[in-house]
């Protein structure tokens, strides 16, 4: 193939063809536009309660009273907290709670500050 003409982002494959303005991987027929700016799919990209995108270090407030697995404490309305780094799974933020410590909840609970 021509030099000017990238690999495959997704297989690394040489054999990649345009056709019209997209450029296709035959060998695992992933389509792109060269033009878009790249999006990192593996990302993980959250939002709060009311829909406003969370980043880590943010300030979040809890939305509602929360029991603590393992414990007989309840974390109130209106507990700050701070997002550590975001995870996968059931509870996605990893942050620490102001007067619980350190702590994983779900976005479906917390709202930005």
């Amino acid at each position: 193939m021509s030099s000017e003409t990238p690999n495959c982002p997704k297989c690394e494959s040489e054999y990649v063809y345009p056709d019209q303005n997209l450029l296709i991987c035959p060998e695992c027929a992933y389509e792109w536009d060269p033009n878009e700016p790249e999006v990192d799919e593996d990302a993980i990209s959250l939002k709060d309660v009311n829909g406003n995108p969370l980043a880590e270090g943010d300030k979040v407030t809890v939305v509602k009273d929360l029991k603590v697995k393992g414990s007989s404490s309840v974390i109130k309305i209106g507990t700050k907290a701070t997002i550590k780094r975001f995870l996968s799974g059931d509870h996605d933020i990893d942050c620490k709670v102001d007067g619980a410590g350190d702590m994983l909840l779900k976005t479906s609970v917390v709202k930005k500050a």
